[in-house]
């Protein structure tokens, strides 16, 4: 396709204007990196998965009510960086996050990988879009924790629109505070070679007191924010309610894949922690797991019970393959539900023998689908223990509320 010189200084300045208003106005609802934790919630988080188990906090369900979170799946910020449509996108994501947060006043928010769109981001520094990605949920004081997708550390991808008789644009390559022109930053940094899953990760936890994610153990690298939050009572502080365990589905830099050393690494982690299986447990990870195709509700007939949901409007894209994780969970009678993203046009959650198997919603305007935005929520009592769910779209709308603590058929 040929592009005339006025077409060209067009594409130019959109892309500078695009990454300044990224960089400069990330999103009304910005906060500092410690933001403060809203009155009245105990919040304090153990974080496992590293050997060096922080204990010093937990998570602790509120006197007197349920323990809520909120899921904020694909939203892909950054996604088209280079164009106005993008960072629009990601200001109607803000809005939706923010609309879901002050209606629901979750306890907590995880979100469920594909936080950005990194195979779109011409930019050194991927951390930068992810920081206003969560932006919305730590300027409201909520704490949240974090699980990779399969765009979140993908390699740049040249858009074929910049190879065009005009030529490529040149190279922009921001840099937060710094007084040096462009053309005056090294070649390493206006390289367009994205952020690891590591890096992205050490930069969300060290500016971040709200932050309750982690890497994981080194040793099941490259898989990277594996671990497992514990939930305390809200009557003995040394109780645990349920444990929330977080596993990276792989996908970006390396096969879409939970591998058998996180599945041993996750029997060893239940052993050590739940070894009598007494306490209620829920999985989290982006890219649903095999499994998800076998109960998946029929795209002729719909959506029927026992599966409850509002959209079933594609193919379940699974892992590449199974290597055990399924059937540990499967043996664990403790294990309740497991939540997915990566698929924007299904909603549903589907019973799979002794536990359920559920997709989020798609929260983002990044990403593919035009199906209206929403979010999953999970709601827990203490005592005696349940689990419901229903998603909250944009327009503040409720629906396909189903209770998620046994299979009843």
């Amino acid at each position: 396709m040929s592009s005339s010189s006025s077409a060209s200084s067009l594409l130019h300045v959109t892309f500078f204007v695009a990454v300044l208003v990224l960089l400069l106005f990330p999103a009304s609802s910005s906060a500092s990196g410690s933001g403060g934790r809203r009155g009245g919630r105990q919040s304090d988080l153990l974080r496992l998965g590293a050997p060096e188990a922080e204990t010093a906090r937990a998570l602790r369900f509120s006197a007197g009510s349920a323990f809520k979170v909120a899921l904020f799946a694909d939203l892909h910020y950054g996604e088209n960086a280079w164009t106005t449509w993008g960072p629009a996108q990601d200001g109607n994501s803000d809005h939706v996050m923010a609309g879901v947060l002050d209606r629901e006043s979750p306890d907590f928010v995880i979100y469920l990988g594909d936080v950005i769109t990194a195979n779109n981001l011409p930019m050194a520094n991927a951390s930068l879009v992810w920081d206003r990605a969560i932006s919305p949920t730590r300027s409201r004081g909520i704490p949240w924790a974090t699980v990779f997708g399969n765009h979140d550390d993908a390699p740049f991808e040249w858009p074929p629109e910049w190879f065009s008789a005009a030529g490529v644009p040149r190279r922009v390559c921001p840099m937060v505070n710094s007084s040096c022109p462009t053309e005056n930053l090294s070649e390493e940094d206006c390289r367009f070679k994205g952020t690891s899953r590591l890096d992205l990760m050490a930069k969300e936890i060290e500016g971040n007191a709200l932050s309750f994610s982690s890497s994981g153990p080194i040793e099941l690298w490259p898989s990277v924010s594996n671990y497992v939050l514990k939930v305390f009572s809200s009557k003995d502080q040394d109780s645990v309610v349920v444990l929330l365990y977080f596993l990276d589905s792989g996908g970006g830099s390396y096969p879409e894949v939970i591998s058998n050393a996180q599945a041993q690494w996750f029997q060893q982690k239940t052993q050590e922690i739940n070894p009598d299986s007494t306490i209620p447990e829920i999985i989290f990870w982006h890219i649903p797991s095999r499994a998800y195709k076998r109960v998946a509700p029929s795209r002729i007939f719909g959506i029927r019970r026992p599966c409850v949901g509002s959209i079933n409007k594609e193919k379940v894209a699974p892992q590449e393959a199974e290597r055990g994780m399924m059937d540990i969970l499967l043996d664990r009678p403790s294990v309740k539900a497991v939540f997915a993203g990566h698929n924007h046009g299904l909603d549903w959650c589907c019973p799979y023998k002794k536990l359920w198997l559920c997709f989020a919603r798609h929260t983002g305007y990044g990403g593919y689908g035009d199906w209206p935005r929403g979010a999953r929520m999970l709601e827990m009592s203490e005592q005696p223990f349940a689990i419901r769910s229903w998603i909250r779209m944009e327009d503040g709308s409720q629906h396909s509320d189903v209770d998620l603590t046994c299979v009843t058929r």
